[in-house]
């Protein structure tokens, strides 16, 4: 079977010119060219104020060329002197010129010279700061979720794991548009540019140390080539990828997803359980939104629970795991619990609703 696109996608494989970079979640702050307008707009207002001040007290200066200050010779004057050149053949001569430089103008020469030299300093420290930030990000990152992909499908799959108490700390996306980024990161999320079918870009987002990876990419290909790179990356994940047409599942499963979602199929089965029954398509959707009415959580079987049958126990047990088989409630081998089972129930949502996460492969067919 050949995949649509795949020589676009080999030809993608070879280019080396797609840049990629980490962006970290950040608070809200002005515009840097704002800011750069009010510190331009500050100057200028000192140098008005410096040139206002020498103007009016002028017959207390002296021009080296013994012609008397002008308008044009005290914003000169004033320029040179906040600037710290100080040519000197404009100078003040008179006691209440001398008294006011060292009084009024002396301030005024450390404020621009504050304002003009802060800015360099701002960004010096911004740049300093960002990379610290990123590198103590990279160094405390441990067991975290990549997603890969934050359209439609993986802004939602992202939302449904935050749902049951993972922290967007812990979440870092990869997109190629710097756009999609930018909102990621608006979200909470740590967002890396590039291209998720580069080993590089995969590195970046530490997918090496990863618990867990969504692959949520507009393009079947696309998500084969995602997969392998990561699953040769990082063995120990779960990687939980999205395909629109379902031939191309059995492939991504070989390519080393532990679990495969077709979105197409699994969007128009909800649509046919809809128009048999609006009512079953209702409870569907409501299972399918984590963290609202009722949820499908996974967790371990406590003691209390072990060697008994799965009808018998508080919650609606759906099915039961017991090593790589997802097995029925009503099935004859899971008569007793055993504490290595984990359960999958229906429970109301509420704040406590946690679903624990399995480490475990996902079962393969």
């Amino acid at each position: 079977m050949k995949l649509p696109g795949q020589d676009a996608i080999a030809r993608q494989a070879d280019e080396r010119l797609v840049t990629h970079r980490v962006k970290l979640p950040r608070k809200a702050v002005e515009r840097p060219i704002r800011q750069v307008g009010k510190r331009i707009a500050m100057a200028l207002l000192v140098l008005f104020i410096t040139v206002v001040i020498v103007y009016a007290d002028r017959d207390g200066y002296r021009d080296g060329s013994d012609t008397g200050v002008d308008l044009l010779d005290a914003v000169y004057y004033a320029t040179v002197t906040l600037s710290t050149t100080g040519y000197g053949d404009i100078t003040p001569v008179s006691d209440s010129a001398r008294l006011t430089n060292i009084l009024v103008i002396t301030p005024l020469r450390v404020a621009f010279l504050i304002i003009l030299v802060g800015t360099t300093l701002e960004v010096l420290t911004e740049r300093t700061r960002e990379e610290w930030r990123l590198s103590r990000w990279r160094s405390t990152l441990r067991d975290h979720t990549v997603v890969v992909g934050f359209g439609t499908k993986g802004r939602s799959a992202i939302q449904t794991v935050c749902a049951t108490g993972l922290k967007k700390q812990q979440v870092v996306v990869v997109d190629p548009s710097s756009k999609v980024i930018e909102a990621a990161t608006a979200d909470g999320y740590a967002g890396v540019v590039g291209d998720a079918t580069r080993s590089e870009v995969l590195l970046r987002a530490e997918v090496q140390r990863a618990r867990q990876i969504i692959i949520a990419t507009q393009r079947d290909d696309t998500a084969v080539l995602v997969t392998l790179t990561a699953r040769q990356l990082n063995r120990r994940a779960k990687i939980v990828a999205a395909v629109r047409e379902e031939e191309n599942a059995p492939l991504l499963k070989q390519s080393g997803a532990d679990a495969v979602i077709t979105s197409a199929s699994a969007a128009g089965r909800l649509l046919g359980l809809s128009v048999l029954s609006p009512a079953a398509g209702m409870v569907m959707e409501d299972l399918i939104q984590q963290g609202t009415g009722l949820d499908l959580v996974e967790r371990p079987v406590t003691k209390a629970e072990a060697g008994r049958n799965p009808r018998d126990i508080d919650d609606l047990v759906v099915s039961v795991v017991r090593g790589h088989r997802v097995l029925g409630y009503d099935d004859p081998a899971v008569a007793e619990l055993q504490l290595t089972d984990r359960l999958i129930t229906i429970v109301r949502a509420t704040p406590a609703t946690r679903v624990t996460p399995d480490t475990r492969p996902l079962p393969q067919d």
